[in-house]
Protein backbone atom coordinates (compact mmCIF):
# COMPACT_ATOMS: atom_id res chain seq x y z
CA UNK A 1 0.00 0.00 0.00
CA UNK A 2 1.53 3.54 -0.85
CA UNK A 3 2.19 5.48 1.62
CA UNK A 4 0.10 8.47 2.86
CA UNK A 5 2.74 11.66 2.83
CA UNK A 6 0.24 13.98 3.44
CA UNK A 7 0.55 16.47 6.76
CA UNK A 8 -0.66 15.95 9.88
CA UNK A 9 -0.89 19.40 11.84
CA UNK A 10 -0.66 20.71 14.97
CA UNK A 11 -2.37 24.11 14.59
CA UNK A 12 -2.17 26.93 16.90
CA UNK A 13 -0.38 28.24 20.11
CA UNK A 14 3.42 28.06 20.15
CA UNK A 15 5.12 29.19 23.39
CA UNK A 16 7.22 28.26 26.16
CA UNK A 17 6.26 26.92 29.52
CA UNK A 18 7.92 28.51 32.39
CA UNK A 19 8.14 25.82 34.96
CA UNK A 20 9.98 26.06 38.45
CA UNK A 21 13.00 23.95 37.20
CA UNK A 22 12.93 26.84 33.74
CA UNK A 23 11.77 26.86 30.79
CA UNK A 24 10.31 24.13 28.20
CA UNK A 25 9.26 24.70 24.88
CA UNK A 26 5.33 23.88 24.75
CA UNK A 27 1.84 24.81 23.24
CA UNK A 28 -0.71 22.07 22.49
CA UNK A 29 -0.48 21.87 18.46
CA UNK A 30 3.74 21.39 18.91
CA UNK A 31 3.37 19.19 21.32
CA UNK A 32 0.36 17.30 19.37
CA UNK A 33 2.72 17.03 15.76
CA UNK A 34 6.03 15.94 18.12
CA UNK A 35 4.04 12.79 19.81
CA UNK A 36 2.35 11.89 16.51
CA UNK A 37 5.41 12.35 14.21
CA UNK A 38 6.93 9.46 16.43
CA UNK A 39 4.97 7.11 14.69
CA UNK A 40 6.53 8.10 11.63
CA UNK A 41 3.92 10.64 10.52
CA UNK A 42 4.63 13.68 8.57
CA UNK A 43 3.81 16.03 11.07
CA UNK A 44 3.93 20.08 10.95
CA UNK A 45 3.23 22.57 13.34
CA UNK A 46 2.12 25.77 12.26
CA UNK A 47 2.11 28.94 14.37
CA UNK A 48 3.93 32.07 14.61
CA UNK A 49 6.86 33.59 16.28
CA UNK A 50 8.39 36.74 17.07
CA UNK A 51 11.54 38.29 16.13
CA UNK A 52 13.12 37.70 19.90
CA UNK A 53 15.75 35.59 21.29
CA UNK A 54 12.96 33.18 22.33
CA UNK A 55 12.03 32.71 18.98
CA UNK A 56 15.49 31.87 17.86
CA UNK A 57 15.22 29.73 20.69
CA UNK A 58 12.20 27.98 19.66
CA UNK A 59 13.06 27.08 16.19
CA UNK A 60 16.61 25.37 17.59
CA UNK A 61 14.29 23.28 19.69
CA UNK A 62 11.61 22.37 16.98
CA UNK A 63 15.12 21.65 15.26
CA UNK A 64 16.63 19.50 17.75
CA UNK A 65 13.06 17.53 18.21
CA UNK A 66 13.41 17.19 14.23
CA UNK A 67 10.20 18.67 14.19
CA UNK A 68 8.98 20.31 10.90
CA UNK A 69 7.43 23.98 11.50
CA UNK A 70 5.78 26.60 9.47
CA UNK A 71 5.70 29.32 12.14
CA UNK A 72 6.23 32.93 10.67
CA UNK A 73 7.78 35.51 12.53
CA UNK A 74 5.53 38.68 13.40
CA UNK A 75 6.31 41.97 14.94
CA UNK A 76 4.62 40.05 18.66
CA UNK A 77 6.54 38.83 21.56
CA UNK A 78 7.08 35.03 21.08
CA UNK A 79 4.14 33.11 23.75
CA UNK A 80 4.97 32.05 27.12
CA UNK A 81 3.06 31.00 30.13
CA UNK A 82 4.24 31.11 34.10
CA UNK A 83 3.13 27.25 34.74
CA UNK A 84 2.58 26.69 38.79
CA UNK A 85 2.64 22.70 39.91
CA UNK A 86 0.85 22.00 43.09
CA UNK A 87 2.01 18.97 45.44
CA UNK A 88 0.65 16.50 42.85
CA UNK A 89 2.38 17.92 39.68
CA UNK A 90 -0.89 19.47 38.35
CA UNK A 91 -0.58 22.60 36.43
CA UNK A 92 -1.92 26.34 36.77
CA UNK A 93 -1.15 28.70 34.12
CA UNK A 94 -1.07 32.07 33.43
CA UNK A 95 -0.83 32.59 29.99
CA UNK A 96 0.52 36.02 28.28
CA UNK A 97 -1.66 37.74 26.35
CA UNK A 98 -0.78 39.78 22.77
CA UNK A 99 1.70 36.96 21.95
CA UNK A 100 2.87 36.24 18.69
CA UNK A 101 0.30 32.97 17.86
CA UNK A 102 -2.63 35.61 18.57
CA UNK A 103 -1.56 36.56 15.42
CA UNK A 104 -1.06 34.08 13.08
CA UNK A 105 -1.17 35.17 9.33
CA UNK A 106 -2.86 32.98 6.23
CA UNK A 107 0.19 32.85 4.37
CA UNK A 108 0.30 30.85 1.17
CA UNK A 109 2.82 28.10 2.79
CA UNK A 110 0.00 27.64 5.27
CA UNK A 111 -2.68 27.57 2.85
CA UNK A 112 -0.38 25.05 0.73
CA UNK A 113 -0.41 23.04 4.24
CA UNK A 114 -3.98 23.08 4.86
CA UNK A 115 -4.69 21.82 1.53
CA UNK A 116 -2.43 18.57 1.73
CA UNK A 117 -3.54 17.91 5.02
CA UNK A 118 -4.55 14.15 6.57
CA UNK A 119 -5.22 15.38 10.08
CA UNK A 120 -5.41 18.66 11.56
CA UNK A 121 -5.57 19.28 15.75
CA UNK A 122 -6.84 22.48 16.54
CA UNK A 123 -8.11 24.03 20.12
CA UNK A 124 -9.99 27.37 21.17
CA UNK A 125 -7.01 28.82 23.05
CA UNK A 126 -5.54 30.11 19.98
CA UNK A 127 -8.44 31.40 18.92
CA UNK A 128 -8.83 33.79 21.71
CA UNK A 129 -7.65 36.31 19.13
CA UNK A 130 -9.52 37.94 15.82
CA UNK A 131 -6.59 37.48 13.52
CA UNK A 132 -5.33 33.72 14.75
CA UNK A 133 -8.95 32.59 14.97
CA UNK A 134 -9.79 33.89 10.99
CA UNK A 135 -6.38 31.88 10.08
CA UNK A 136 -7.48 28.63 11.65
CA UNK A 137 -10.71 29.18 10.25
CA UNK A 138 -9.70 29.60 6.46
CA UNK A 139 -7.19 26.61 7.37
CA UNK A 140 -9.94 24.40 7.58
CA UNK A 141 -11.84 25.47 4.71
CA UNK A 142 -8.75 24.54 2.78
CA UNK A 143 -8.61 20.83 4.00
CA UNK A 144 -9.29 18.35 1.89
CA UNK A 145 -12.93 16.17 2.52
CA UNK A 146 -11.47 12.89 3.70
CA UNK A 147 -9.16 15.06 6.44
CA UNK A 148 -9.86 14.51 10.12
CA UNK A 149 -10.05 17.68 12.08
CA UNK A 150 -9.59 17.23 16.13
CA UNK A 151 -10.71 19.96 18.09
CA UNK A 152 -8.93 19.36 21.15
CA UNK A 153 -11.09 21.97 23.30
CA UNK A 154 -8.29 23.49 25.50
CA UNK A 155 -10.54 25.68 28.14
CA UNK A 156 -7.90 27.72 29.83
CA UNK A 157 -8.23 31.21 31.88
CA UNK A 158 -11.13 32.92 30.09
CA UNK A 159 -10.04 32.68 26.77
CA UNK A 160 -12.65 30.83 25.49
CA UNK A 161 -16.95 32.01 24.30
CA UNK A 162 -19.84 29.77 23.30
CA UNK A 163 -19.28 31.15 19.86
CA UNK A 164 -15.92 29.59 19.05
CA UNK A 165 -16.84 26.65 20.70
CA UNK A 166 -19.99 25.52 18.83
CA UNK A 167 -18.34 26.81 15.45
CA UNK A 168 -15.70 24.48 16.51
CA UNK A 169 -17.88 21.54 16.99
CA UNK A 170 -19.11 22.32 13.65
CA UNK A 171 -16.14 22.03 11.70
CA UNK A 172 -14.52 18.71 13.61
CA UNK A 173 -15.25 15.46 12.87
CA UNK A 174 -13.53 14.12 16.26
CA UNK A 175 -13.75 16.08 19.90
CA UNK A 176 -11.33 15.44 22.93
CA UNK A 177 -12.39 16.98 25.85
CA UNK A 178 -11.63 16.26 29.51
CA UNK A 179 -14.39 15.76 32.57
CA UNK A 180 -13.63 19.02 33.97
CA UNK A 181 -14.29 21.05 30.34
CA UNK A 182 -17.52 18.71 29.73
CA UNK A 183 -19.30 20.19 33.56
CA UNK A 184 -18.57 23.70 31.95
CA UNK A 185 -19.87 22.45 28.35
CA UNK A 186 -22.73 21.30 29.93
CA UNK A 187 -23.77 24.77 31.99
CA UNK A 188 -22.62 26.58 28.80
CA UNK A 189 -24.96 24.84 26.07
CA UNK A 190 -28.14 24.13 28.99
CA UNK A 191 -27.88 20.23 29.68
CA UNK A 192 -26.36 20.35 33.47
CA UNK A 193 -28.52 17.78 34.78
CA UNK A 194 -27.43 15.16 32.48
CA UNK A 195 -24.86 12.81 33.36
CA UNK A 196 -21.49 12.58 31.73
CA UNK A 197 -22.66 9.79 29.28
CA UNK A 198 -25.82 11.32 27.92
CA UNK A 199 -23.92 14.74 27.89
CA UNK A 200 -21.63 13.01 25.48
CA UNK A 201 -23.65 11.34 23.43
CA UNK A 202 -25.87 14.06 23.19
CA UNK A 203 -22.62 16.58 21.75
CA UNK A 204 -21.91 13.39 19.63
CA UNK A 205 -25.24 13.65 17.85
CA UNK A 206 -26.16 16.96 17.62
CA UNK A 207 -22.15 17.76 16.03
CA UNK A 208 -22.57 14.62 13.83
CA UNK A 209 -19.40 13.86 15.38
CA UNK A 210 -17.56 10.19 14.37
CA UNK A 211 -16.22 10.29 18.07
CA UNK A 212 -15.70 12.07 21.29
CA UNK A 213 -12.75 11.40 23.43
CA UNK A 214 -13.49 12.00 27.22
CA UNK A 215 -10.46 12.31 29.55
CA UNK A 216 -11.08 12.10 33.18
CA UNK A 217 -7.69 12.40 34.63
CA UNK A 218 -6.88 9.57 37.44
CA UNK A 219 -10.95 7.90 36.70
CA UNK A 220 -10.05 6.76 33.24
CA UNK A 221 -10.77 8.17 29.47
CA UNK A 222 -13.44 7.19 27.07
CA UNK A 223 -14.52 6.87 23.73
CA UNK A 224 -17.49 7.09 22.65
CA UNK A 225 -18.49 6.59 18.86
CA UNK A 226 -22.29 6.33 17.63
CA UNK A 227 -23.59 3.66 19.67
CA UNK A 228 -20.52 2.63 21.56
CA UNK A 229 -18.41 3.51 24.25
CA UNK A 230 -14.73 1.91 25.14
CA UNK A 231 -13.20 2.54 28.39
CA UNK A 232 -9.59 2.67 29.38
CA UNK A 233 -8.32 2.62 33.20
CA UNK A 234 -5.84 5.51 33.83
CA UNK A 235 -2.26 3.54 34.96
CA UNK A 236 -0.95 4.20 38.13
CA UNK A 237 2.55 6.11 37.78
CA UNK A 238 4.64 8.36 39.85
CA UNK A 239 3.82 12.20 38.44
CA UNK A 240 6.82 14.51 37.88
CA UNK A 241 4.00 16.78 36.02
CA UNK A 242 1.02 16.61 34.03
CA UNK A 243 2.52 19.19 31.62
CA UNK A 244 1.33 17.86 27.92
CA UNK A 245 -0.13 14.64 28.92
CA UNK A 246 -3.23 15.60 27.00
CA UNK A 247 -1.15 16.61 23.99
CA UNK A 248 0.61 12.93 23.63
CA UNK A 249 -2.53 11.51 24.30
CA UNK A 250 -4.08 12.81 21.51
CA UNK A 251 -0.81 12.92 19.17
CA UNK A 252 -0.94 8.82 19.47
CA UNK A 253 -4.64 8.06 19.42
CA UNK A 254 -4.65 10.00 15.79
CA UNK A 255 -1.27 8.37 14.76
CA UNK A 256 -2.52 5.23 15.73
CA UNK A 257 -6.02 5.93 13.94
CA UNK A 258 -4.09 6.69 10.38
CA UNK A 259 -2.23 3.47 11.18
CA UNK A 260 -4.96 1.40 10.64
CA UNK A 261 -5.33 0.51 14.42
CA UNK A 262 -8.69 -0.04 16.07
CA UNK A 263 -10.57 2.61 17.84
CA UNK A 264 -9.90 0.36 21.02
CA UNK A 265 -6.49 -0.24 20.23
CA UNK A 266 -5.59 3.76 19.47
CA UNK A 267 -7.63 4.09 23.07
CA UNK A 268 -4.97 1.60 24.84
CA UNK A 269 -1.93 3.06 23.13
CA UNK A 270 -2.68 6.81 23.95
CA UNK A 271 -3.67 5.59 27.68
CA UNK A 272 -0.60 4.18 27.95
CA UNK A 273 2.03 7.04 26.18
CA UNK A 274 -0.02 9.87 28.25
CA UNK A 275 0.60 8.17 31.44
CA UNK A 276 4.59 7.44 30.62
CA UNK A 277 4.96 11.22 29.63
CA UNK A 278 3.51 12.09 33.58
CA UNK A 279 6.49 10.33 34.37
CA UNK A 280 9.15 12.98 32.46
CA UNK A 281 9.40 16.42 33.17
CA UNK A 282 7.73 18.59 30.30
CA UNK A 283 5.63 18.17 27.43
CA UNK A 284 8.13 16.47 24.85
CA UNK A 285 9.58 13.47 26.03
CA UNK A 286 11.12 10.88 23.57
CA UNK A 287 8.38 7.65 23.65
CA UNK A 288 10.13 4.54 24.39
CA UNK A 289 10.52 2.05 22.00
CA UNK A 290 7.92 -0.52 23.73
CA UNK A 291 5.23 2.05 23.05
CA UNK A 292 5.75 2.35 18.85
CA UNK A 293 3.74 -0.21 16.40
Amino acid sequence: MEKDNRYVVGLGEALWDVLPEGKKLGGAPANFAYHAGQYGLNTVAVSALGDDALAEETIQQLEEKKLRYEMPHVPYPTGTVQVELDTEGVPTYDIKENVAWDNIPFSKPIEGIARNSRAVCFGSLAQRNVVSRETISKFLDHTPSDCIKIFDINLRQQFYTKEVIQESLKRCNILKINDEELILIGRMFGYPGLDMENKCFLILGKYDLDMLVLTCGVNGSYVFTPGKVYYQPTPKVEVADTVGAGDSFTGTFCAAILNGKSVEEAHKLAVNVSAYVCTQNGAMPEIPERFKF
